[in-house]
């Protein structure tokens, strides 16, 4: 059976839109340093304790976090994805995409978090809010490529998908396939401004 990770409903829609490239973990030392797969579907969630880490400028796209789930009353409030619980997780949600790692690194201070803002849709306080990061600690950045599949699937919400492990086995088959959200080229220029960023050293096009 496929495998997905589960991610925010709103990190999930901007992933699969192109607008967001990156995800973060704090470093664990009772968790692996990388993650424990390379390619996985998206499954996403919308109960979180800490919802007030978009930027402004997304805040009107978040409407669409809520076409990623199948509430037996209807679509909750927009409003309730940005206030401090979330929204009670779904009957349904939608899988649309699947992502394969493309770079895995580590940074330790906020400038680099601050840099990398293009390519995530959070608050440059996200990691301090939302995983507990402290400054000067290390904070592991997976680049991910993200493919929409040809037509979304859903899936409904089984009581083991509540557990806090950050993986789940979907019960049907998918295959790994449909379009790059990001052209080859693009992506490749992309890749090349985080690695120059996370790695310290700033390339032409970006000074």
């Amino acid at each position: 059976m496929p495998i997905a990770i589960k991610e925010w409903a709103v990190t999930v829609r901007a992933l699969s839109e192109g607008e967001q490239l990156l995800i973060f973990r704090r470093d664990d030392e009772n968790e692996p340093s990388s993650l424990e797969h390379d390619r996985f579907f998206l499954f996403p969630t919308f109960e979180h304790a800490r919802n007030d880490v978009v930027r402004g400028a997304h805040v009107p796209e978040l409407r669409r976090a809520l076409e990623e789930g199948v509430w037996p009353d209807g679509d909750p409030a927009i409003s309730a994805l940005t206030q401090p619980g979330g929204i009670e997780q779904p009957d349904r949600v939608r899988v649309r995409a699947w992502a394969e790692v493309a770079g895995e690194y580590t940074v330790t201070n906020q400038r680099a978090i601050s840099e990398l803002s293009p390519f995530y849709i959070w608050t440059p306080d996200y990691a301090q809010k939302r995983l507990g990061w402290r400054r000067g600690t290390s904070l592991r950045v997976t680049l991910l490529r993200t493919h929409r599949i040809p037509r979304p699937v859903t899936i409904r919400v089984r009581p083991e998908h509540d557990y806090s492990t950050d993986w789940l086995e979907i019960t049907r088959q998918l295959p790994f396939e449909g379009t790059p959200v990001l052209s080859e080229l693009e992506f490749g220029r992309v890749k090349d401004e985080i690695e120059s960023i996370v790695s310290g050293r700033r390339i032409a096009s970006l000074v």
